[in-house]
């Protein structure tokens, strides 16, 4: 009797067994990270960690403190700090983790489930119980199914994956523009602060010819207004500049006495020549990172048709098996003891919902998959075009401010001064040529500012990271510190 009761117990245990081999390195505690450092790395250069340890946290904090504290960092330094200390980008990389984990889930048996109970308890002839009764149920469909949900987890993790490595570029691509959107600001401070210094000449030659007649008010009015006007403008560009350091400082996550730090005053100077940029549409589609997301997605979406296929009629079908032990008082007072085993099938009679609505959810869901990968893949290949005439573009408008537009600025006020000097043209006029003169630079600066971000967004349409902004140096032109002590 024993024997047939732990046979028939153990029969739905057998049903459910053999857990589906797990790929290498998936209980891991960084399991598939290997696979979003090394593309990262390839993007951008530079190394990213996921910080799962206080040791870890800790080792990284000294690193940071190294390359920030009291330091004039580079485009390239704030890019590796982002990618260390950013704990936004830590959280997608849980993400990761997360994934690996429902793979190690999907792989191993559903558990059984267990049943025991008790009849006639504290029955006065039997004792503690009249009948017992155990039973084990296991999901049939579990072992059948389990490659399926297998493969679908393995696709989720695989794009989970991809998905890491956008939000990595995504995050070098915002901290490069904002380390360049910063040093501009400054420089367009420097460059104010030179100017309010002829302003300031200016006025105070005004006020003394005012005092001896020589200028009516309107006239002294007219240089103090511009005194007045390019202070204001000067405040405006220091608070700008604030602002846009600020913006570096949060994406690098920086915080308390690690923001004491500085930035150039200058972006580096404009290079003579261009970077190759051939057959560029080919390489954004081979290496851009959210166009292998789509196609990620478009495979686990046809995993997941397979297994609403594979269970369409029935998603779940149980077998519980058990057996029932019963006592029984017999007239001369002996006790008899019965076993019976038994064996139920349990499962859903698919009368109303045949399955269709959810292969029709899986067909269009399909659907849905392969025309964002389609338009990803046009998006791409217009980003990359665009990305490409941006960056030839604007570094043809900056030369131009450069070799054409502020040499003749200089012939300008070399001429106004020996004229100036000679008594041929009065000092306001020489001001005025000045003033002109800031407005050229000024122009010659933003000129700059936008062929760096240019210069970012090329390797942004190429591997991935946003929006025409960023996304590393690999092949590019790095990003030195400029000129000036730095702010």
């Amino acid at each position: 009797m024993g024997m047939l009761k732990l046979t028939v117990i153990a029969f739905p245990l057998v049903l459910g067994a053999c857990a589906t081999a797990l790929p290498p390195g998936i209980t891991a505690p960084d399991a598939g990270f290997s696979l979003v450092a090394d593309k990262t790395r390839a993007a951008t250069g530079r190394k990213s960690v996921w910080l799962q340890t206080s040791a870890q946290s800790q080792q990284v904090a000294k690193e940071i403190h190294a390359l920030t504290h009291r330091k004039t960092i580079t485009a390239d330094t704030a890019v590796q700090v982002a990618l260390l200390n950013n704990r936004g980008l830590q959280s997608s990389y849980a993400a990761v983790g997360l994934s690996a984990a429902d793979i190690w889930q999907e792989s191993t048996p559903e558990n059984p489930i267990v049943s025991v109970g008790l009849l006639g308890i504290g029955a006065p002839e039997l004792g503690l119980f009249r009948a017992l009764e155990s039973a084990v149920a296991v999901n049939i469909l579990d072992r059948p199914t389990r490659k399926r949900r297998v493969a679908v987890a393995q696709a989720n993790f695989q794009q989970a994956q991809m998905q890491a490595v956008v939000d990595t570029l995504t995050l070098a691509a915002a901290t490069r523009t904002a380390w360049i959107d910063a040093v501009a600001a400054f420089e367009t401070v420097t460059l104010l602060n030179k100017a309010s210094q002829a302003a300031d000449a200016s006025s105070e030659l005004a006020q003394q010819l005012g005092q001896t007649g020589a200028l009516n008010r309107s006239g002294q009015a007219r240089e103090q207004v511009f005194d007045a006007e390019l202070a204001a403008q000067t405040a405006e560009a220091r608070l700008a500049a604030s602002v846009a350091k600020e913006k570096l400082t949060r994406l690098m996550g920086l915080w308390g006495t690690e923001v004491d730090y500085f930035v150039p005053d200058a972006l580096p100077a404009l290079p003579n020549g261009l970077r190759g940029t051939g057959a560029i549409e080919a390489q954004a589609l081979q290496n851009r990172v959210d166009l292998q997301v789509a196609k990620l997605s478009l495979a686990a979406t046809a995993q997941a048709y397979g297994l609403t296929d594979a269970t369409r009629v029935l998603t779940d079908l149980e077998v519980i098996a058990g057996a029932e032990l019963e006592r029984e008082v017999e007239e001369d007072g002996d006790t008899e003891t019965s076993v019976l085993p038994q064996v139920e099938l349990e499962f859903q009679i698919p009368i109303y919902d045949s399955g269709k609505a959810r292969m029709r959810k899986a067909e269009l869901s399909y659907l849905q998959a392969a025309n964002s990968l389609a338009e990803t893949a046009v998006a791409v290949r217009s980003e990359a075009r665009v990305a490409e005439t941006k960056y030839r573009g604007t570094h043809a408008i900056a030369k131009q401010y450069r070799d054409v537009v502020l040499p003749l600025r200089r012939i300008i006020n070399e001429e106004s001064l020996l004229a100036n000097n000679g008594m041929i043209t009065s000092t306001f006029e020489l001001l005025a040529d000045v003033r002109d003169g800031l407005g050229s630079e000024l122009n010659a600066a933003e000129a700059k500012h936008q062929f760096w971000l240019a210069a970012a967004g090329l390797d942004a349409a190429i591997y991935g990271g946003g929006g025409g902004a960023g996304g590393g140096d690999a092949g590019g032109v790095e990003l030195a510190a400029g000129g000036g002590a730095g702010h």
